[in-house]
């Protein structure tokens, strides 16, 4: 089977849905597909931290309004350190705010928002290779449910599909791109509780990192640092609950069932190249980062800011020059946030074998940045997301 579109976009996530459905309001027809099901899309619990550009994106071009009856409004979090907690105040710092709405509901939304305009989405059909990357008219050859062939032939190819992205084949070829993984890993649980904190919270205690987090007012997400290796089984329901409380100290968490556990490992990732030809990538096709930051979504949000003009000046103008712009104009906001995430994620996370002075020295960062309006400012300005 053969199709032809003016746009293939590999990866039905945030970027790919959100980039189809901004190039059809400039009147760009696109082709998305994705192996998984849109049940699976759908049903897959993912974080959902969204800075305040993205939230106005979804709403104000019509993918969702959930995001801002459904979604909870933080105006700030809390770093714990050595027990006492520190509130980053984001209205009062640099006037912006978060939503917590999970990666999944964006979803939803953004997949009601396609189909109801018509959108070609092929769930179940499985990307295989980008061919003719710098040609006129770049191909995608995927497998369908039924293990068919299908051949889309495109202006542009778009590889939005991820970490284990196919389309980065063709873009970076055997160069890959700038790496880092962590020393440590993050176990998560999602439990059925009330909330523990109306906001979230950041600990940096002597037993060792905790995120508190909330999904719903009868679902909360939470997170300890661990070894990368260690296996989700490890532990009771009871020692989760031990481990969790000791590393926040000030605060009594309300307890309830656990039903999912998984280990969350930290890598950082920057493609060598962003685009070769008429094939470009975006979101985590194109670079990760730690989660301590939450950036990832957001970041991602931005490429497709970037590339959606980009590409209507190219699909409807002829003029190519916000697509070679592209690559580095993506970068730049990439490379803060690498080092955003970074710093979050040293600042609260001691490494194995670390020293008494290191420990001592992280507790002087962390004051450092609660005892100061500059740096507070900073940590808001910087977690609220930059101007897109």
């Amino acid at each position: 089977m053969s199709a032809r579109t003016r746009v293939a976009i590999i990866g039905a996530g945030p970027a790919g849905l959100l980039l189809s459905h901004l190039l059809g309001r400039c009147g760009v027809e696109s082709i998305v597909i994705d192996s998984r099901t849109r049940e699976q899309i759908e049903s897959t619990i993912r974080a959902g931290i969204l800075e305040q550009g993205t939230v106005e994106i979804l709403a104000e071009t019509g993918v969702s309004d959930r995001v801002l009856t459904v979604g909870q409004k933080h105006e700030g979090i809390e770093l714990r350190v050595a027990g006492e907690g520190h509130r980053i105040d984001f209205t009062d710092t640099v006037g912006r705010a978060v939503w917590l709405y999970p990666q999944h509901e964006v979803l939803k939304d953004l997949i009601a928002a396609r189909l109801g305009a018509g959108q070609d989405l092929r769930f179940g059909t499985t990307a295989v290779r980008v061919e003719d990357a710098t040609t006129s008219r770049p191909r995608v050859i995927a497998k369908d449910a039924e293990g068919r062939t299908v051949e889309i032939e495109a202006d542009v190819v778009v590889g939005a599909d991820g970490s284990r992205s196919v389309a980065r084949e063709a873009v970076t070829g055997t160069y890959g791109g700038y790496f880092r993984e962590y020393p440590f890993a993050w176990f998560g649980i999602l439990c059925e509780a009330p909330p523990s904190s109306e906001e979230l919270i950041y600990s940096n205690s002597p037993n060792g990192f905790a995120l508190i987090s909330q999904r719903s007012p009868e679902v909360q997400r939470m997170y300890f640092q661990c070894d990368p290796d260690t296996d989700t089984e490890v532990y009771t329901e009871e020692q989760l609950w031990e481990i969790l409380q000791s590393r926040v100290p000030g605060t009594t968490l309300n307890e309830g069932r656990i039903f999912q556990r998984d280990v969350l490992r930290f890598r950082s990732f920057v493609a060598h190249e962003m685009r070769r030809g008429r094939v470009v990538l975006v979101g985590d096709a194109a670079h990760t980062v730690p989660p301590t930051g939450a950036k990832g979504m957001n970041l991602a949000v931005a490429d497709v800011i970037l590339l959606t003009e980009a590409l209507r000046a190219l699909l409807l103008d002829q003029d190519e020059t916000l697509l070679d712009a592209f690559p580095e104009t993506a970068r730049h906001r990439v490379w803060k946030a690498q080092h955003f995430s970074w710093w979050m994620t040293n600042m609260l996370h001691l490494e194995p074998g670390a020293s008494d002075f290191d420990r001592l020295r992280q507790i002087g960062e962390l004051r450092s940045v609660v005892e100061s309006r500059a740096g507070r400012t900073y940590l808001a300005e910087a977690y609220t997301g930059w101007p897109l």
